[in-house]
């Protein structure tokens, strides 16, 4: 079906656990935020959108960073294949532990799935790598394939998870996300000896060597321990009150902090590694990409954020008008459509256009009309703003009708996909090819940082987004005051009159409304507004950089 034919067995193993784990995430990240936000009497924890989207930034902006010291685990201590069990295990515990209705062991379901995603994500894909040690074009179709099933993982976990989350029990939602963590381990371990010795911890030592590396697995374990009990003894002190820490302002802190890294990274390469000329140059169009990355990923991952609130609040998910078509049993299952249905678009769109985008290039190249790397980037941006101004018109209209149609947003998410097809597969196969070989390591990890800026700068401007609704309650907010505060409307409506006190309170709502439509609006045109500013960079640039990167094009 995924086209297994012609290669390794060991692929489909790596492929359905990775689909299995895909599932699992991007299944829990599709109702992250809704239930952060969700009222408490409603199973939510009932925290506003600013707390919650730094929330779900932090934690998305983890997973990216969890990679690194993933990596590092399985290299130097217990190998890939370890790695990734144990990180399945562990993402496991976390989904589980989310269940628990209770706001610290929340935060720690949190903890051991960023835990388990660090282990397990980067090393999965270093074992498909290593399926074809002669690399050439049957390694790309293994990732390809590879990537499809990230796709359908994704796009599967959206709607099962999304829907027993949203119209069931959040924690319900949150233990199928651990059953599917589950089935992919199973899988992986029935299916492992297809492997072979991929991803095994290479235990041969040189006989000159062995007490050197035996010295050097020590201290790895040793440093291990300690990073460790620090994370434990944090965890201790934040669950039990001794210290707190306030959302917004670690995201804010978290955001400088890796922005400031890089900076010191970039410095440390132009003026301290002894690089060549040319390799300054190069690590200065990593530098440039970088940003343009950040950039990306900081409205692309408005997504699983205010996308996902706007879906909930502002868009209509009513199939009443459907009742001649669809089964009526139908309709008592999936009316209103879960909010998080619509994170399932953006894998949907990607299998269906990225064949047709990957195809799209080498055909352009055969009239000279491939576009450079850097013009491919500036294109993923082009294409991230138009997407944000059509959502931007949407919202326009919500003060009008107060829900708007979902054409909205899928053509939002269609044309994001685009721009990620655009952008994100040059990103990685360019920053390794331009890197200078002495910092090729560091550089994957600088570029790994820039995904992990760009979900933390998204999550903080999430929270703004819906800024009005602290002084103006949502929607739901709104109705829920109503139903509890029902008698003295009714002694109002006897002072006021009934007709006089209705068209007060529809006005009153619709100038709620119209205020949060055009707060929407204004937040998503700063989004346009910054990605056609980076864009425009990276056209103004493109000239010098190509000079730069041809040789590698």
């Amino acid at each position: 079906m995924f086209g297994f034919k012609n290669h390794p067995r060991g692929l489909r193993t790596l492929f359905f656990t990775e689909m299995w784990e895909r599932f699992s995430f991007y299944g829990m990240r599709g109702i992250l935020i809704l239930f952060l936000t969700a009222l408490v009497q409603n199973g939510g924890l009932g925290l506003n959108d600013k707390t919650a989207a730094a929330i779900y930034g932090l934690y998305t902006a983890s997973i990216y960073l969890a990679s690194l010291p993933g990596g590092w685990v399985a290299d130097r201590l217990i190998g890939a294949r370890n790695a990734v069990f144990l990180g399945g295990i562990l993402i496991v515990i976390g989904q589980f532990t989310l269940i628990f209705p209770s706001i610290q062991t929340f935060f720690l379901g949190l903890l051991f799935v960023v835990m388990g995603t660090g282990l397990l994500k980067p090393n999965i894909s270093v074992m498909v790598g290593l399926l074809y040690p002669e690399g050439g074009v049957k390694q790309d179709s293994g990732f390809t394939i590879f990537y499809m099933g990230i796709n359908v993982g994704a796009a599967i976990g959206s709607v099962l998870v999304g829907y027993l989350g949203e119209n069931i029990n959040w924690h319900l939602g949150f233990s199928a996300a651990g059953v599917g963590m589950i089935l992919g381990l199973i899988q992986f371990k029935l299916t492992g000896h297809y492997l072979g010795d991929i991803g095994k911890l290479d235990k041969k030592s040189q006989p000159d060597r062995i007490d050197e590396n035996r010295m050097s697995k020590k201290r790895d374990w040793s440093i291990l321990g300690v990073g460790l009990f620090l994370l434990f003894a944090g965890v201790c002190l934040l669950m039990t009150g001794v210290i707190s820490l306030e959302p917004v302002l670690l995201a804010e802190k978290a955001a400088l902090l890796i922005l400031g890294l890089a900076l010191l990274f970039f410095l440390y390469a132009f003026f301290l590694a002894g690089l060549t000329t040319v390799e300054k140059k190069r690590v200065g169009v990593i530098a440039l990409l970088f940003v343009a990355s950040a950039m990306f990923f900081s409205g692309f991952e408005q997504a699983g954020s205010s996308l996902n609130i706007f879906a909930e609040r502002y868009t209509c998910r009513d199939l009443s008008g459907l009742a001649g078509i669809l089964p009526a049993t139908w309709l008592s299952y999936l009316n209103p459509v879960p909010a998080s249905w619509f994170q399932s678009l953006n894998p949907v769109f990607i299998v269906v256009l990225a064949p047709m985008v990957a195809s799209a290039w080498p055909a352009l190249a055969k009239y000279n009309c491939n576009p450079p790397l850097i013009i491919k980037f500036a294109i993923g941006l082009l294409l991230l703003a138009l997407g944000f101004l059509v959502i931007a018109a949407g919202a326009r209209m919500v003060g009008d009708q107060g829900q708007v149609w979902p054409t909205w947003l899928i053509s939002t998410y269609l044309i994001h996909t685009l721009g990620e097809l655009c952008l994100s597969p040059v990103g990685l196969s360019t920053v390794s090819k331009l890197s200078p070989k002495k910092l090729v390591g560091q550089m994957m990890g600088i570029w790994f940082l820039s995904s992990a800026l760009g979900n933390l700068i998204a999550g903080l401007i999430a929270g703004n987004i819906h800024e009005a609704e602290v002084a103006q309650p949502p929607v739901a907010i709104v109705e829920f005051v109503d139903v509890q505060t029902l008698e003295p409307a009714v002694d109002r409506e006897i002072v006021l009159g009934g007709d006089v006190a209705e068209m007060e309170q529809s006005r009153t709502l619709q100038e709620g409304r119209e205020s949060q439509g055009m707060l929407i609006s204004r937040q998503f045109m700063r989004i346009v507004w910054f990605a056609l500013g980076v864009a425009g960079l990276l056209f103004i640039l493109s000239g010098r950089v190509r000079k730069i990167t041809e040789e590698i094009e």
